[in-house]
């Protein structure tokens, strides 16, 4: 188990490497002067010099990269050209808002995502079946930014029934809070369901068919408990990876949401950050999510062996 838990330790931070890397090197695949580009080519030759300084390009790129990435460490991005703040604090007001409505979505989606999938396997054939199935596979295919701009049209615009931006914490207006985020949670939460209905109705019907399941059914076990007790255990093998690579991409999926809504998160601040070219918060931002994502891997990883041994083996 530990030497398990290790080597994918170790796989990923090989990726956090990699994706540092890459995520530095935007610095030289800026056309043109990268300070001219960042600051927009209005600045005194004073100021030019210390940011030249600040981002060590008087230095070879592999020795600005290992500098920028000690500093990275230490949670020293540098500071946002945008918000002249250091980029950890601009970072440190968005991300609350971002994990909050990840986590929220994540908790909506994964049960109901199950439970439309038990449903839909132990009736196939039936209504419901054909009912879940489709709608699952239409909204799979919906792009979040576009419901979420259908969501604005049709609740907000034409109904008045939901205000159409901003956010607002549960504990200073409940009420407010819970009508400004039910369009938000909607987009991040329906690609979510349906894609873990469709995975789970598709293992629920190749553990059914076993020997073992046959075995409890003939035993007289009720229905109820050889679903949930013996077969949707080992049926959720596959839906937990999908559940890590979900929770992951919410953040990421964020994007499109929180700017059709605005809402003050990581998403906006990224594309704020791309608008302007405000690259340290840039960097900043995307090395972020990919820690975020990496890590989400990593405890998905775990959890598939504690829930099936046999993959330490493998």
């Amino acid at each position: 188990m530990v030497r398990y838990i290790l080597q994918r330790l170790g796989q990923t931070i090989l990726i956090l490497l990699i994706v540092s890397f890459m995520t530095y090197l935007l610095v030289d695949f800026l056309p043109g002067d990268p300070i001219a580009a960042m600051t927009g080519g209005e600045i005194s030759g004073e100021t030019y010099d210390r940011l030249y300084h600040e981002m060590n390009m008087d230095k070879p790129v592999l020795v600005r990269y290992v500098l920028w990435l000690k500093d990275a460490v230490t949670g020293n991005f540098g500071t946002s050209q945008s918000y002249h703040m250091p980029v950890t604090s601009v970072i440190a007001e968005r991300l609350p808002v971002t994990i909050y409505l990840s986590l929220m979505a994540f908790f909506i989606s994964v049960p109901l995502g199950i439970v439309f999938g038990i449903i839909s396997a132990v009736r196939r054939g039936t209504a419901a079946d054909t009912v879940v199935t489709t709608t699952a596979n239409v909204c799979c295919c919906l792009p979040q930014f576009w419901l979420g701009i259908l969501f604005l049209y049709l609740l907000s615009m034409m109904l008045g029934w939901l205000p159409a931006s901003g956010f607002v914490w549960p504990w200073e207006n409940f009420v407010e809070s819970v009508r400004l985020t039910i369009m938000p949670l909607l987009c991040l939460a329906v690609g979510g369901i349906a894609s873990i209905a469709r995975q789970t109705r598709s293992s629920m019907l190749e553990v059914i068919r076993q020997d073992y399941i046959r075995t409890a059914k003939s035993k007289g076990l009720k229905e109820k408990k050889v679903i949930y007790v013996h077969a949707l255990k080992n049926a959720l093998l596959p839906v937990i990876t999908l559940m890590g690579l979900r929770l992951g991409g919410l953040v990421g999926g964020s994007v499109f949401v929180e700017n059709v809504f605005v809402i003050p998160g990581m998403g906006s601040l990224l594309v704020n950050a791309i608008n302007s070219l405000d690259i340290p918060l840039i960097q900043g931002c995307v090395l972020l999510i990919a820690a975020f994502s990496s890590v989400i891997n990593l405890i998905t990883d775990i959890v598939y062996v504690i829930v099936d041994p046999r993959i330490r083996v493998a």
